[in-house]
């Protein structure tokens, strides 16, 4: 409740769609427990790892590339720990730091959750990492499973923005 707080207070020009999250998030806090029938917004975490190159880090996903992202398990202490915890398991990447002044959620994005999940919507809060290249075992690269993309190959704009301004801030 506090990330998505700053957040909104952050970017109020996308309050608007994050308002259903906030809202049974407020609901869950004060009545201690969920009941929405799984129909509450679906919270996803995930990274957005640059490196040295200025390159974003990105996992096969079928036909495509995607952002590292879960969803918060029991275990996790925060939704930045969920997103290390998932680049660490799904390609093992280990040596990742948080750039000072960059500890919370640099974009929060919302589509529909995949059509097995009901009619839901999905929000993922995606954290800003550095890691140098050489953090990802190039035999998995080799496989094909992970790859360094360019700015330009990141099909969202708000997700490439965001990290084109994060980059330029940085000393």
């Amino acid at each position: 409740m506090r990330e998505l707080s700053q957040y909104i207070h952050q970017h109020p020009e996308e309050a608007l769609a994050l308002l259903p999250l906030y809202d049974a998030t407020r609901d869950h806090a004060m009545r201690g427990t969920c009941l929405h029938d799984n129909r509450c917004p679906l919270v996803t975490a995930g990274a957005l790892l640059v490196n040295e190159q200025d390159r974003v880090f990105a996992l096969r996903d079928g036909n495509r590339w995607a952002f590292a992202e879960g969803v918060p398990g029991e275990e996790d202490e925060s939704l930045s720990q969920v997103a290390l915890r998932v680049l660490e398991e799904f390609a093992g990447v280990r040596d990742v730091w948080t750039v000072p002044g960059s500890e919370g959620p640099l974009v929060i994005d919302v589509s529909m959750a995949a059509p097995e999940l009901g009619p839901r919507l999905r929000v993922g809060f995606r954290y800003f990492f550095r890691a140098h290249s050489r953090a990802i075992c190039p035999s998995v690269i080799e496989m094909g499973e992970v790859r360094w993309l360019l700015m330009p190959e990141i099909g969202t704009p708000l997700i490439q923005d965001r990290l084109l301004s994060q980059l330029a801030a940085a000393p």
